[in-house]
């Protein structure tokens, strides 16, 4: 689980992340990452995001699904098709302050169970905290100050 605080309005907040064209803004370089579902995407339970990227050199392509829409307060999306055997992640968006805590929880599997095992241990939970470390400071210079208010991997 990851949580920072952004300065901004719950409903400035949720139209950010409820447009998918921002994760390319929100998601480091290194992994040449481009959403390949032409806009305009209209998000609601059953929209599907196809994406491309590039991780250690591996060309990958991922489809999600978002399964729940509850605007502003968040979304879930699922892998369908992808690198993981399972990918839930849960947006939330709860008002803080004069702000919003922002919270990502991430339920995920690798394939290949004990090969899964050992690159995650290797790499895999080092790239996405470097990947949601680089979200949160991208999403705090376009949005607001980004005061981390629990960090936890999970």
């Amino acid at each position: 689980m990851r949580e920072h605080h952004i300065d901004a309005v719950p409903e400035r907040v949720f139209a950010f992340f409820a447009d998918a064209l921002n994760l390319q803004r929100i998601t480091p370089p290194w992994l040449g990452f481009r959403v390949l579902t032409p806009p305009p995407i209209t998000m609601a339970p059953g929209a599907r995001i196809e994406y491309r990227l590039r991780l250690h050199g591996l060309p990958l392509r991922w489809l999600t699904e978002i399964t729940v829409w509850e605007p502003p307060a968040g979304f879930v999306d699922v892998q369908v098709r992808g690198p993981y055997r399972l990918w839930h992640h849960t947006h939330s968006f709860v008002p803080e302050g004069d702000g919003v805590c922002a919270r990502d929880v991430i339920r995920y599997a690798l394939p290949m169970r004990a090969l899964g095992d050992l690159a995650h241990a290797a790499f895999v939970r080092h790239d996405l905290a470097r990947i949601f470390d680089y979200r949160q400071q991208a999403v705090a210079s376009i949005l607001g100050r980004h005061v981390p208010s629990e960090q936890r991997e999970g």
